[in-house]
């Protein structure tokens, strides 16, 4: 098992088109936490997510993953340290499932057996049954899409998690499910997760602490009760109640 390590983000800003889509977003998620960024359409966790992936650019500011600063020559190292997780699994359509989870263990010059051995490992903690990964994405469930994705993420045992609403396009029951199954694993491994989700009550589920973005900034951050109970902004709450998912009916 890979060591847990920190991320940090430090005043992380980037435009488009002259647009701020964030700017000066700092946030800390410390080893083996999970930290949900949630927020309206628009607000940026995403593009916060893709910075930290290495997947493009700030305009200012950085990333460290432990003591690593990601940059231009670090990217690539760093990357390989990070399992990126996103809605329907992200897979190749014409790969196998095997095939796709295989991918980055093959591109590393893995022999056949350590990837079998590593696939077959990782099924079983998916909750995934063997047979099912000689099928193309096509020919599988959402759910089972969506734990194939997770097993690639999770094959070369990265030390941090990137999760992008990766339980968006699920019924309501598969998705209480998996994240059942995604909290269990992700606290059994002991990684770092950063994880966008625009539910609030999977923020609070899956998260230790919760960040609210509005407009490209950081609102508060704090556990989900906190958020509830002693609200940074009118903002907080009016999103909170307006998913109508932490409070008590009255």
């Amino acid at each position: 098992m890979a060591e847990a390590i920190a991320l940090a983000l430090r005043d992380l800003t980037k435009s488009y088109d002259g647009q701020a889509a964030i700017s000066g977003v700092s946030l800390d998620v410390p080893p083996r936490a999970t930290l949900a960024l949630v927020g309206p359409s628009g607000s940026g966790k995403s593009t916060v997510l893709r910075i930290v992936a290495g997947l493009i650019a700030p305009d200012r500011g950085e990333v460290l993953v432990g003591d690593t600063p990601m940059s231009a020559t670090t990217k690539r190292a760093l990357r390989l340290r990070m399992g990126y997780v996103i809605q329907e699994g992200g897979l190749f359509p014409h790969l196998t499932a095997y095939e796709n989870v295989a991918l980055m263990g093959r591109e590393l010059g893995w022999n056949a057996e350590r990837v079998r051995a590593r696939v077959t490992e990782l099924a079983g903690l998916v909750g995934l049954s063997v047979d099912w990964l000689a099928r193309y994405p096509a020919q599988l469930s959402g759910g089972q899409r969506q734990r194939v994705g997770l097993m690639r993420a999770l094959l070369l045992d990265p030390e941090v998690l990137l999760l992008d609403e990766p339980l968006g396009a699920l019924d309501p029951l598969i998705r209480a499910r998996l994240q059942e199954d995604l909290r269990d694993i992700v606290r059994r491994l002991q990684k770092t997760a950063l994880l966008v989700t625009h539910d609030m009550a999977e923020a609070a589920f899956l998260g230790d602490e919760i960040a609210l973005l509005r407009d490209g900034r950081v609102v508060q951050r704090g556990t989900a009760r906190a958020l509830l109970d002693h609200p940074a902004d009118p903002f907080v709450t009016e999103f909170i109640r307006a998913q109508r998912v932490l409070e008590a009916p009255r």
